[in-house]
């Protein structure tokens, strides 16, 4: 596997977006809710501020990472990966690529949300280095269930 990263340009949002709705899709059942058909509305804005990025194998999109310049560090609103190559190493691999980025651009640090449920993505995040730092309802208020708020402070 020949991976490239690089960010999105605006005729790829509509593949980006199916990698983000088939990556997202059981997640977002076990939470009790289905994905909306506005759901990835705000790609279009995030891809056209240059903070959507992409994992390519060859020419094919297999992982998405959209982002979020806050304050001084880089939020991680969404990181997906198509479901054939889940396990793959290819959400370390996002996570590393925006890590490269944000350290370049002398940012403080990383952050982003999950489901505690999502035992998987808390370990993932945990093994980059990522720290929880509180827990509680999330931001969007669409559900109830707990998220974990992690961050990932660069020293």
């Amino acid at each position: 596997m020949a991976l490239t990263f690089r960010k999105a340009v605006p005729p790829e949002r509509d593949d980006a977006e199916r990698v983000l709705w088939t990556a997202f899709t059981p997640y977002v059942r076990n939470l009790g809710r289905e994905i909306t058909a506005h759901h990835y509305a705000f790609l279009a804005a995030a891809v056209e501020r240059g903070d959507v990025y992409l994992a390519l194998d060859g020419e094919e999109i297999v992982g998405v990472a959209a982002t979020e310049r806050r304050d001084d560090g880089i939020y991680i609103d969404r990181l997906g990966v198509a479901p054939a190559r889940q396990g793959t190493g290819l959400g370390s691999f996002l996570l590393e690529r925006i890590e490269e980025i944000a350290r370049s651009s002398d940012l403080k640090g990383l952050s982003l949300e999950t489901a505690e449920m999502a035992e998987g993505n808390i370990r993932l995040y945990r093994r980059h280095g990522f720290e929880i730092v509180r827990r509680g309802p999330p931001s969007h208020g669409k559900d109830a269930h707990t998220r974990v708020f992690m961050e990932k402070a660069f020293t």
